[in-house]
């Protein structure tokens, strides 16, 4: 397997960088997708820089419904004429973030479903897009959530109310005898997310791939120190490899390098990942 970052928040070689994530995964038979960044221009420019046909992609997947996620679905769809996109039902249901000038509309366009209606499967829980692929939105616990979770919010009946992530979804792959995870910002705590993880492919994941969100960018507020180390003790005890950026922080990813050493290895954008 190969994995090639097209979207992140430090570009590292001729790419362009934004705060965003973007994943190309090349197994060996299949071009997948996973979030598509936070503009299409950039993902066009990125894949054709690192010599990715968006065109050739197999299947598609969007994590959850945040801009930062999913601001190139739409070129996707368009320079892509027969891939499927995996992507939550809630996705699309409007999602603010709080910043210092007040709350801020973070969703997908939410027409999208309508104009694309033929091209995006719709998934719930746990389902199996094929064999050898889980995709999962069904991780539970609080002990490890972000605290910059209180930030988010979607939209309820009467107006926004705290975002409770049913529309976050990660994506497992497995390739002869290795397990990965694919994850977006993990919002419901990387911890929780691996340990559902585990429980669905049998064994810990081989190697992690996801933003850890352990600060906020929208108010450049990092998660509490003794948060982040519990969080990287956790990790410590799975006997995964951790690729980790984006909405991670570069403060908390230094305190992570220090717990979990050369398993840590930042996901910078341009880089690619034999694995």
């Amino acid at each position: 397997m190969i994995v090639t970052v097209l979207a992140e928040n430090r570009a590292c070689g001729p790419v362009s960088c934004a705060h965003g994530l973007s994943l190309h995964i090349r197994t060996g038979s299949r071009n997948l997708l996973f979030d598509f960044g936070p503009d299409g221009d950039l993902l066009r420019h990125n894949a054709e820089i690192l010599g990715i046909d968006l065109g050739q992609v197999d299947m598609a997947f969007l994590s959850h419904g945040h801009d930062d996620h999913s601001g190139g679905l739409e070129t996707f769809l368009q320079l892509n004429s027969h891939a499927p996109v995996y992507v939550h039902p809630l996705a699309f249901k409007p999602h603010y973030s709080l910043r210092q000038e007040g709350l801020k509309r973070i969703s997908p366009d939410p027409e999208l479903p309508e104009r694309y209606a033929s091209r995006l499967c719709l998934t719930e829980g746990v389902c199996s897009p094929e064999a050898g692929m889980t995709l999962f939105s069904d991780a539970e616990g609080r002990e490890f959530s972000p605290g910059s979770n209180s930030t988010l919010y979607e939209q309820g009946e009467t107006g926004p109310i705290p975002d409770r992530f049913s529309h976050e979804q990660d994506l497992l792959i497995r390739e002869g005898e290795k397990l990965f995870l694919f994850g977006g910002c993990a919002h419901r705590g990387i911890v929780n997310i691996l340990r559902r993880g585990e429980e669905l492919g049998g064994k810990a994941p081989d190697a992690v791939f996801s933003g850890f969100h352990l600060t906020n960018p929208g108010l450049k507020r990092d998660e509490p120190e003794a948060f982040i180390r519990r969080v990287g003790i956790a990790l410590a005890r799975f006997p995964s490899r951790y690729f980790t950026g984006h909405c991670t922080g570069e403060n908390p990813y230094r305190i992570l390098e220090e717990i979990l050493g050369d398993r840590l290895t930042y996901l910078g954008c341009g880089l690619r990942f034999p694995v």
